[in-house]
């Protein structure tokens, strides 16, 4: 199932589609200090492991049918109607465009009347101080901070 915006488009997540988005992929600063190089087994043992978990709901994000990111609900508990948001974008040339905003908002209505969500949480590492403000900006209240993250809550009807 496509979830179509008004720029992006969020498809499924095909392990062609995840080796597309690893491939490009460059790490960010503002997430981990970690580099990253492309490894075919890695990212199909990451696809297997991950990607076809049943508490996720994986899609990719795409612009004009190129990958651009990952968007995901993990942790889906459907009896206590929640779970987590979390997105990640290929690199630099993508961000700051909207895209990644437009994708969390796709994903929030998706998992609200899809998957019948009453409430994501997610987190941010603390030097991300673009996710942080997304986050704020979509209306996520912010919880707590530990030495690493800083945990939000959305309810649905917020």
């Amino acid at each position: 199932m496509d979830i179509v915006g008004e720029r992006i488009t969020l498809k499924p997540y095909t392990l062609e589609r995840c080796h597309e988005f690893y491939r490009e992929y460059i790490s960010d600063q503002a997430m981990t200090y970690e580099s990253y190089e492309y490894n075919k087994e890695k990212v199909d043992s990451y696809y297997h492991k991950k990607v076809l978990d049943a508490k996720r709901s994986v899609f990719a994000i795409c612009k004009d049918n190129i990958v651009i990111g990952e968007i995901q609900l993990k942790r889906i508990d459907l009896e206590k109607c929640c779970g987590t948001l979390s997105i990640v974008l290929v690199n630099d040339t993508v961000k700051g465009n909207g895209y990644g905003t437009e994708a969390e908002r796709l994903m929030i209505s998706y998992a609200i009347n899809d998957l019948g969500l009453k409430t994501i949480y997610a987190d941010a590492v603390h030097r991300n101080v673009r996710s942080k403000h997304i986050l704020d900006k979509l209306g996520f209240e912010h919880l707590y901070d530990d030495d690493i993250l800083a945990y939000y809550r959305l309810n649905a009807g917020s």
